[in-house]
């Protein structure tokens, strides 16, 4: 009895603590909509959306109006707040908070509903991982081509793109999860995994089909299949190397993992494989230029691997530093998650993996296909 109580009050404190933010945030757009929306929410999160779903240099915000710049001198000269499509070190800060936040929501929810206990969850929701990435790439697609030749214009648009993706994708996978619980719960099936699997697996097929007929109908998406072979392949020799370290050298650290570190660590690597190959060897690989990175971390350790000398960034590039953090962080993480973590809240620790590998499979993925159809 005193374990449902506990439950039932930590429900309401993680209830109480959203209502309070939520009271605050909304409260103070209201009463301060200068600099609470347009100089914090607007700057930072819905302004980059905005100007991303328009294919804008970026947003800019004067006098009661936002105008939108497609040069980028005409970017700086303007005043702030202007809103830059793509990540901020802000932003990045109030995504994760967010996202932690959302994840015990998410747990009581999956308690009510008793399932997630069980590490079954986790491979059932490994489609749903890619698929982010994948949507991600078909706006990207949509930037380049005709309004008329897009399946999804401005505003919906702004529904694949992040961070409203993220709330996009919770939706899809929560829908597809109940659904399947539904299903479990009157006798039609047997387990509710399989279902949710296939429900991403097919909506990933869907997506990653309808970028080939672009590829194959528009001028603006094209298809080279290298990249991706080289991508995967340099990620799964990647994992390969490094989970053969791992159980040589420091076995403990994969104790409370077990084979979803694998999956941790293959996620990261494809992030980081693919952040090497469009950065530094697209054009060697048939693409007419390398890729830029999106993320400012990216970018700043992109920035340490060019103060190497310049014979060694023609032969390494100038991305690995991005690709060695991504392992380094991997294997901390397996080893942060320990048997006791699983034993005291295994819901949690399998939400918490899940998320780490969609950081890791959702931009590596996008930067895969992104390179694959030349978007």
């Amino acid at each position: 009895m005193s374990t449902v109580t506990e439950d039932m009050d930590s429900e309401r404190l993680w209830g109480g603590a959203v209502a309070a933010l939520l009271t605050a945030l909304v409260g103070g757009i209201f009463l301060f909509p200068e600099r609470v929306y347009y100089g914090f929410v607007w700057h930072y999160f819905w302004g980059p959306v905005v100007a991303d779903a328009k294919s804008a240099q970026c947003a800019a915000y004067a006098d009661g109006s936002v105008s939108f710049l497609y040069d980028s001198a005409a970017c700086t000269a303007a005043a702030e707040p202007v809103a830059y499509p793509g990540y901020t070190l802000i932003s990045e800060v109030g995504y994760a908070l967010t996202m932690l936040l959302a994840l015990l929501g998410v747990v009581f929810m999956l308690r009510r509903l008793d399932v997630g206990q069980d590490r079954e969850l986790f491979y059932a929701l490994f489609p749903y991982m890619l698929l982010g990435g994948a949507l991600r790439v078909v706006e990207d697609a949509f930037d380049g081509l005709d309004p008329a030749q897009a399946a999804i214009t401005f505003p919906w648009n702004t529904l694949i793109i992040s961070p409203v993706i993220y709330f996009t994708m919770f939706a899809v996978t929560l829908a597809a999860l109940l659904g399947s619980v539904w299903l479990r719960n009157a006798g039609v099936t047997d387990s509710y995994r399989y279902s949710v699997a296939g429900v991403g697996a097919a909506l990933l097929s869907v997506t990653v089909g309808y970028l080939g007929f672009l590829s194959s109908t528009t001028d603006y998406v094209d298809f080279f299949p290298q990249i991706t072979a080289v991508v995967l392949v340099g990620a799964t020799l990647v994992t390969v190397l490094t989970w053969a370290a791992v159980k040589r050298y420091a076995p403990e650290v994969n104790r409370g993992t077990g084979r979803m570190g694998i999956v941790v660590i293959w996620a990261h690597s494809v992030d980081g494989v693919a952040n090497v190959v469009g950065i530094d060897w697209a054009k060697e690989l048939g693409l007419p230029r390398d890729l830029e990175p999106k993320h400012p971390v990216n970018e700043a350790l992109i920035d340490v691997g060019k103060q190497f000398p310049e014979p060694v960034i023609d032969v390494v590039g100038a991305a690995w530093p991005f690709l060695l953090v991504k392992i380094v962080a991997a294997v901390f993480v397996i080893w942060v998650f320990d048997e006791q973590i699983f034993e005291e809240s295994p819901r949690y620790a399998i939400l918490l993996l899940v998320a780490i590998v969609a950081v890791g499979l959702g931009p590596g993925t996008r930067d895969m296909l992104r390179a694959t159809f030349g978007v």
